[in-house]
């Protein structure tokens, strides 16, 4: 044992760690980055330090980074190798042998042993690290084994570290106490103990032990950029930003000694840096860095460095030699769009627990010093803390994974922070549809009201043989499905795919290049022919796929299994999930069926390509994992079968390619379609077959407004459609368009009719007769009318079979139909009323109150305007011209007082038109005075 553990300030606490977990069995430790919290604590638990009986502790760590990082130092510090006294397992790598008593895993990988030995047979304590980085596996993982310890082994110890000092709520969740079995008295199907009572009472918190390490100060330095730059926006870091960044790293070499690590959010950021630092021993860290770069920077430097680093760097890696941190102040969050079944990264600010476990990465050997790329007054404006990965991402493998634990609503673990139920319904219809779960319900507590979507006594979705078999294959569901359908003996091309499914899963189960095209089957074969950190990588974990697929559930001559049941907001043309013929039934009967000994027929090439084809393959593959994401071209883009419109890069090599199986995608803020980040041309035929749970057939009757236009007709249609993607159509000839026809009406509103001057007036007396009498006369707003469109429009309503008939139709007859039955229209509100010249002038209805306008002479002798419905008629008296002369509704009044004034006007102008002195008993004239 070196000495070198005698420095490490967490050997002081060791001792009150271990009689906590002596008297209570859990413990929270709080502790500093590199004070030996990782590499000592597991040390002194397994017996290593002290010489006492070996016990055996697994240490889970976040990163596969972290792992390998972790499992070298304990066994330096053992003077021994890895895979001695110390182990590591991640996917697909595991070195251990049986001196073994010290393994660091992965959280995942914690997972899956939980799943396959929930007891965990023979293992002391378990360290879940880093837990206040909040990643949703090491939720699930602590979760999972505060069941097991309240059921199974009381004897199990639980640590939970965390390299900042808010312990309180991972002590109460540690101290919870367990609560009764679940009501049906059943165990879970895994052996799984009963829930925890994680909403009930805290119990007593567990014991919290701080150490404090050797934290020298760190001085800040406000850097914020000289000018404006445009805030990040989806993956979108302002060039100039980055630019700024680079140059205040240089600012910092000349300011200050030692290392340099700059905190960027992402792959992309640190490439565009580096490259502007030339001259710079720079090392870029990610979870992507082959495994050179990783033991460089975790050894002191000859000379000055610079390490360029995402959120890896926070507080899972120790990187010796830096007294600089040059923190840009972003990070990278998941966002899942549900109803898409999109997910992607997106920037945002780091949070202030976030700035200071950077700033901290300064002052581990000696004082240092932090330059943040923002003001003082933007640092206040930060948030507390970021959000938990649990609250942000695509919950579709949690949900399989609490599935297979016994728990599918998660309402029973332990869990700092419950899933979104919006998320976790999504997830779980994802699952039934692939044939996971049973039943895609939403469990509620007891009484508690249900919804039309989700009725209280829905039972939750159990897993299936099937589900369990994705769970076991280590990958997303979706992509087990995929490997699973796909990766059969006769499979896709009809000989031996497997490995080569296995392939195309293990490439969708990583991290890209950030230079790989779009074209996802050239990035295949630039794999099998690279020598790189992930080829390598990429080799092995199609290595372990491959040899997971018989687990998982292969089947000579099986066809991809279709579970009858649409993904996540997709439906069929006729609103609900088709079962194609010959497939199975709705949630997982296939697979029941399989494992009962059934054999459906093989298939043979798909799209008609020889065996062999890596398109065919790879298409496949990725229609399978995720078929509403298949997408056939429509104009200059794509339609995808979840109904998003979807663009690719401009000069895409694919942009010819009628059908692709989208393999990434994401849709940035604020944008109208999603990017195509990689995908696989594929034929109809593939898309149909793997799809074919989207598939639908049904008569559409609707009114349709093509693109752009304003207009709409009736469509009358049989369509085949693929989720949103029409696949086929043929116009139906005696289909019932009434429906449609109603619905162009209250669409475009009563302009589609024919509005004639006649129709108009009518309409304005019908009016005139509500306004002033009320009922039984109808309302004849437009909202009133289409309301009632199937009472005074028939029958000529049900006649009309397109937009021209509508345009055709006898307005003023329909309207004559609104009469109530015992009133008469022409003695309430007649059309024109007869004045003392004789004339029959047509009354003007339009206004609030009826108007009559006539010349002045045909009036004479009347001395009172008449009423309509017993409103007097407002009188516009008109000059021999026309034009109005006066307004009156007092006819009397304006003999008397008016008239005089108008005739003195008007007299001269027009001479031959009679302008009597007593025009009430003047005689009333259409004609004009005979010449002399």
């Amino acid at each position: 044992m070196r000495s070198d553990w005698s420095g490490l300030p967490v050997r002081h606490v060791l001792p009150e760690l271990l009689a906590a977990l002596d008297g209570r069995g859990v413990a929270v430790l709080t502790a500093p980055p590199g004070t030996g919290k990782t590499t000592l604590v597991p040390l002194a638990l397994a017996g290593l330090l002290d010489g006492s009986a070996p016990k055996r502790v697994i240490v889970a760590e976040p990163r596969r980074m972290a792992v390998r990082a972790a499992a070298r130092r304990m066994a330096w510090l053992l003077e021994s190798e890895v895979g001695a006294e110390v182990g590591f397992s991640v996917r697909g790598e595991r070195r251990a042998g049986p001196r073994t008593v010290v393994e660091v895993v992965t959280t995942g990988v914690l997972l899956q042993r939980l799943q396959r030995d929930p007891e965990l047979e023979g293992v002391d304590t378990v360290l879940i690290d880093e837990c206040h980085e909040r990643h949703l596996d090491a939720d699930t993982a602590l979760a999972f084994l505060l069941d097991v310890r309240a059921a199974l082994r009381p004897d199990l110890r639980i640590v939970a570290t965390s390299a900042t000092a808010d312990a309180a709520p991972w002590a109460r969740l540690l101290g919870s106490p367990t609560a009764p079995p679940p009501p049906s008295g059943e165990s879970s199907p895994s052996g799984a103990p009963g829930p925890l009572d994680a909403s009930g009472d805290p119990g007593d918190p567990a014991p919290i032990v701080h150490a404090s390490g050797t934290m020298h100060p760190v001085t800040p330095v406000w850097a914020p950029p000289p000018g404006a730059v445009a805030p990040p926006h989806g993956m979108r870091v302002d060039p100039a930003f980055l630019t700024h960044v680079a140059g205040v790293v240089r600012r910092a070499l000349a300011e200050y000694e030692g290392d340099v690590l700059c905190f960027l959010p992402g792959v992309g950021e640190i490439g565009r840096v580096a490259a502007m630092l030339p001259g710079v021993d720079v090392l870029q860290v990610h979870g992507q860095a082959p495994a050179r770069v990783q033991d460089a920077v975790l050894s002191p430097g000859d000379g000055r460095r610079v390490v360029l680093a995402t959120s890896v760097a926070e507080s899972s890696l120790t990187v010796p030699g830096v007294r600089i941190v040059v923190d840009s102040g972003l990070a990278r969050e998941p966002r899942t769009d549900h109803a898409r079944g999109l997910g992607s990264l997106t920037t945002v600010r780091a949070s202030r627990a976030s700035a200071t476990q950077r700033a901290g990465r300064a002052g581990r050997e000696a004082p240092g010093v932090v330059y943040r790329c923002w003001s003082r007054a933007e640092h206040d404006r930060l948030p507390e803390h970021a959000r938990p990965e649990i609250a942000l991402a695509d919950l579709t493998g949690f949900a399989l994974q609490v599935a297979c634990w016994g728990d599918p609503a998660a309402t029973g673990l332990a869990l700092l922070d419950a899933p979104p139920p919006a998320a976790m319904d999504a997830a779980r219809r994802t699952l039934y549809a692939l044939g996971a779960l049973d039943s895609p319900g939403t469990p509620r507590p007891p009484g508690s009201p249900g919804t039309p979507e989700h009725p209280a006594d829905l039972p939750p979705g159990r897993v299936t043989d099937r589900g369990r078999r994705m769970a076991g294959a280590g990958v997303h569901p979706r992509l087990a499905r995929a490997l699973i359908d796909a990766g059969t003996d006769t499979g896709v091309d009809g000989i031996g795919t497997g490995p080569r499914v296995a392939e195309v899963v293990a490439l969708l189960s990583e991290q890209l290049p950030r230079d790989a095209g779009d074209d996802l089957v050239a990035v295949w074969r630039s794999a099998r022919q690279g020598g790189d950190g992930f080829s390598a990588r990429w080799r092995q974990e199609a290595g372990r796929l491959a040899r997971a697929v018989p687990a998982a559930g292969r089947r000579r001559g099986r066809k991809p299994a279709d579970t009858g049941t649409a993904l996540p907001g997709q439906s069929d043309a006729g609103g609900k999930p088709t079962k194609p013929t010959g497939q199975s039934d709705a949630g997982g009967r296939h697979a029941r069926d399989d494992d009962a000994g059934g054999r459906p027929t093989g298939q043979g090439g798909a799209g008609g390509r020889p065996a062999g084809n890596d398109d065919a393959v790879a298409g496949m593959v990725v229609a399978l994992a995720y078929p509403e994401r298949v997408a056939r071209r429509r104009g200059g883009a794509y339609l995808m079968a979840s109904g998003t419109a979807a663009e690719l890069p401009r000069g895409s090599r694919l942009g010819t390619a009628e059908w692709l199986a989208v393999a990434v995608a994401d849709r940035p803020a604020g944008a109208a379609s999603a990017r195509i980040r990689q995908a696989v041309v594929i034929d109809e035929e593939i898309a149909r077959l793997a799809a074919a749970s989207l598939y639908g057939s049904a008569e559409e009757i609707t009114w349709h407004v093509p693109p752009g236009e304003r207009r709409g007709d009736v469509s009358a249609r049989r369509v085949e459609r693929l989720g949103a993607i029409e696949l086929s159509s043929r116009a139906l000839r005696d289909a019932d368009v009434r429906p449609a026809v109603l619905e162009g009406l209250r669409s475009e509103g009563l302009s589609i009719l024919r509005w004639t001057p006649e129709a108009v007036a009518l309409r304005e007396r019908l009016a005139f007769c509500r306004r002033t009498l009320g009922d039984p006369w109808p309302a004849t707003d437009d909202e009133a009318l289409i309301g009632a469109a199937d009472r005074w429009l028939e029958p000529e309503l049900s006649r009309a079979r397109r937009r021209s008939d509508l345009e055709r139709l006898d307005v003023v007859s329909a309207l004559h139909r609104l009469v109530p039955w015992n009133a008469r229209l022409a003695e309430t509100a007649p059309e024109r009323v007869e004045v003392p010249s004789g004339s029959r002038i047509r009354i003007d209805y339009s206004g609030e109150r009826p108007v009559l306008a006539a010349k002045l002479q045909e009036l004479f002798g009347w001395a009172e305007a008449p009423r309509v419905a017993g409103v007097p008629l407002v009188i516009h008296l008109l000059s021999p011209a026309g034009r109005p002369a006066a307004v009156t509704a007092d006819l009397a009044s304006f003999w008397r007082e008016g008239y005089r004034a108008v005739r003195a006007e008007l007299r001269g102008r027009y001479p031959r038109h009679p302008w009597p002195d007593d025009p009430l008993s003047a005689t009333a004239t259409r004609r004009t005075n005979p010449r002399r």
